[in-house]
């Protein structure tokens, strides 16, 4: 008998090799189909870390303030710290990411925080004109409740199209307008010495973006309500404790 015998050990190192091949395409075609929905997933957590300052600081205050009955300074001091616990966070998390040492690290969250109080500070003493109808509500917004300032700061940061039509309000300025004064009105100045309602513009704007400002100030805690008196507008306020 013929000892002759056939190698095949080539031929199926190259099978081998084709399966990896085909393997490593089909991951990579898998990993192009699944690039949308992963830019996708890091989009929306970029855009909940974002948010989720102002939601601790806003929402936070609302709900002391309402829920809590902590005061208006009380409850904004208590929003505030928690904010600033949040940015701390944020930045120890990104300067360690970027292997910064503990010094840095206390720098960077120093900072964040002092960032985070900064932006209360601002929030509570300004507003630009554009995003106001007149002088005279410029002049009223330091009666607005401190809650609400920065609420309408926060909004005019994201939408700076953003404009108050309406702020504090008396008796007189009902009958000038042609309407019976409404005494329950959180335009009024209220015992805790501000005003607890703003109106917004919603002519000139589409209905999309009028109807997510109202939705968003009611997640936030505040009572919006879309309805006509002079002209449409959106009315927001801050309800009194209890």
């Amino acid at each position: 008998m013929s000892d002759l015998r056939i190698d095949y050990s080539d031929l199926t190192g190259l099978v081998d090799e084709g399966v990896r091949e085909s393997k490593r395409k089909e991951e990579q075609r898998a990993r192009v189909r699944s690039m949308p929905m992963r830019a996708a997933r890091q989009g929306a957590l970029l855009l909940a870390l974002a948010i989720l300052p102002f939601a601790v600081l806003i929402r936070g205050g609302v709900f002391a303030y309402r829920a809590w009955s902590l005061g208006t300074w009380p409850a904004l001091v208590l929003s505030a710290l928690a904010t600033g616990l949040v940015l701390a966070g944020y930045g120890w998390f990104v300067s360690r990411r970027f292997g910064a040492g503990p010094r840095v690290r206390r720098l960077v969250t120093r900072a964040a925080i002092g960032v985070g109080f900064a932006y209360v500070a601002w929030a509570l003493v300004f507003i630009a004109s554009e995003n106001v109808k007149s002088d005279d509500i410029r002049a009223e917004y330091a009666q607005v409740h401190p809650l609400l300032r920065i609420a309408a700061s926060a909004l005019i940061l994201v939408d700076p199209s953003a404009v108050i039509t309406g702020a504090g309000r008396s008796a007189e300025d009902y009958f000038l307008m042609g309407l019976p004064p409404n005494e329950a009105s959180l335009h009024f100045e209220q015992e805790t010495g501000y005003v607890h309602a703003l109106d917004l513009r919603t002519s000139g704007r589409s209905e999309l973006r009028n109807r997510a400002v109202e939705l968003g100030f009611w997640m936030l805690g505040f009572h919006s309500l879309r309805h006509v008196g002079t002209a449409d507008h959106l009315h927001l306020s801050l309800r009194l404790p209890g």
